[in-house]
């Protein structure tokens, strides 16, 4: 089904280069295959285990059985997505995965949450230009709802991201941050 391999897919997107259009085909394919698994998961109840066995299926990887979602849940890929120990996604989230979104241990993510790691060529003759890079949540991060966090962003062990946050950049860890662009708060007490 996929004219390039996932393994050599994954890797070509970690590079960060401009997307080529074989690569394209490639996203369409995965984006089928995704719309296909996600109306599964958004358009009938399912048991704990079963999205547990339904995320694996859309990720291209096991996922723990601590795993928990509420749908729906939309993604344009699923295939680069990682996600730790007792993860639980509420409903309402969209990932933008092509460039990687890997998710730590303990990770809450509120309603509502986009993850978006593709950005477009700002010049216009080149806007159809496509750029990956990866989003990575640390260990016991908390995502606010309606939280917004963009490519090449990492947010560190134990941080918060506040409601409707725009996270444009590095996340500390142990801290707080919120507002558009997101800034820090404070950092976290006890830590």
């Amino acid at each position: 089904m996929i004219n390039i391999d996932l393994d050599e897919f994954r890797k070509i997107m970690a590079t960060g280069k401009v997307v080529e259009e074989e690569m394209l085909k490639t996203f369409h394919l995965l984006s089928q295959e995704a719309l296909k698994i996600t109306m599964e998961i958004n358009n009938k109840y399912h048991t704990e285990e079963e999205i547990v066995d339904l995320f694996s299926k859309l990720t291209g990887r096991k996922v723990d059985k601590t795993f928990r979602l509420f749908p729906p849940f939309h993604t344009d890929c699923g295939k680069n997505i990682v996600v730790g120990k007792n993860v639980f996604i509420n409903a309402c989230c969209k990932f933008q995965d092509q460039g990687g979104i890997t998710i730590g241990n303990g990770v809450l993510i509120g309603h509502n949450v986009t993850l978006a790691t593709l950005n477009h060529d700002e010049r216009p003759q080149f806007r159809q230009n496509i750029f990956p890079k990866p989003i990575t949540i640390g260990d016991n991060v908390w995502v606010g709802s309606n939280a917004t966090i963009l490519q090449g962003v990492t947010v560190g062990e134990g941080a918060i991201i506040g409601a409707n946050a725009v996270v444009t950049k590095d996340v500390p860890a142990n801290t707080i941050v919120a507002g558009v662009p997101a800034k820090i708060i404070r950092r976290i007490k006890d830590c």
